[in-house]
C-alpha cells in the first residue's frame, strides 16, 4: 500500500464516520446547506486525496499546524489551503470548490504558508493537530482555540500520520501543536504560527529547519 493510501486510511478511520461534534465542523462529514454545495463533503474528501497523493512518500518536513480556519481547510479539505489556491492552475495541487460562493474562498494564513512552502512541496506534509474547524457557540464562521480534549482526541492520528510519512524533521507550528507532539513523544522543532504578525518568524523557522535537514 502506498504512503498516500496508508495516510488516507488512517484519516478516514479517525474522521470519515465521526458523529457531529459540539461547536466543531468536520470538513469530511459535515454539511451546511446554506454555504456548501450538495456534494461538498465528497469534494473535500477528493481534494484531500489529491493532496496526499501529491505529497512525497518520505518528505523532509512534516508540519503540524493547529486547526482549520473558517475560510481555508473548512471548505477546501486540505490543511492550511484555501479554495482559491486549489483552483489556481499554477498551484501544485489541483482541486474543486465546495462552497456555493460565486468566487472561491481565500485565507490569509494559507496564502502566507504557501508563499514559502510552494517551493518546498512536495517535500513537505502539513496536518492539523485538531482536524476539525473549532468555532464559537452559535457562530460557525468564527475561530476558537481547540480544547485540550480535542487536541488529545486527535493526537493518536497525528502520531500515526508521522509514522506513515517518516519525515526527516517535524515542525510544530504554534504552541498547541508543540504540546500535541510532546504529549505523543515525538521530537519537534517549534516555529511561530504565520498568522497575527508571525509570518517572518514562521518563514525564518522553516528555512532554518530546511537548511539543517539539507546540510545535516
Amino acid at each position: 500500500m502506498s504512503t498516500a493510501s496508508q495516510a488516507l486510511e488512517a484519516i478516514a478511520s479517525a474522521l470519515f464516520e465521526q458523529p457531529p461534534q459540539e461547536n466543531a465542523f468536520n470538513p469530511y462529514v459535515d454539511h451546511n446547506r446554506d454555504v456548501d454545495r450538495e456534494d461538498a463533503v465528497e469534494v473535500r474528501r477528493a481534494n484531500l486525496v489529491s493532496y496526499l497523493e501529491a505529497c512525497a512518500s518520505r518528505p523532509r518536513l512534516f508540519l503540524l499546524a493547529e486547526a482549520p480556519g473558517p475560510w481555508g481547510c473548512r471548505f477546501s479539505g486540505v490543511p492550511v489551503t484555501s479554495e482559491v489556491q486549489l483552483l489556481d492552475p499554477e498551484f501544485p495541487i489541483q482541486g474543486r470548490q465546495s462552497s456555493l460562493r460565486a468566487t472561491p474562498h481565500g485565507e490569509y494564513s494559507a496564502t502566507i504558508f504557501w508563499k514559502l512552502m510552494a517551493d518546498v512541496f512536495p517535500d513537505c506534509v502539513v496536518w492539523n493537530a485538531c482536524p476539525l474547524h473549532p468555532y464559537k457557540p452559535g457562530q460557525p464562521f468564527t475561530i476558537r482555540a481547540p480544547r485540550v480534549s480535542e487536541l488529545r482526541r486527535y493526537a493518536p492520528l497525528t502520531a500515526e500520520l508521522i509514522g506513515i510519512f517518516q519525515p526527516e524533521r517535524v515542525l510544530a507550528v504554534g504552541r498547541k501543536a508543540e504540546r500535541t507532539l510532546r504529549d505523543v513523544g515525538i521530537p519537534a522543532t517549534y516555529v511561530r504560527h504565520p498568522s497575527q504578525g508571525g509570518a517572518n518568524l514562521f518563514r525564518a523557522g522553516v528555512l532554518n529547519a530546511l537548511t539543517e535537514v539539507t546540510h545535516g
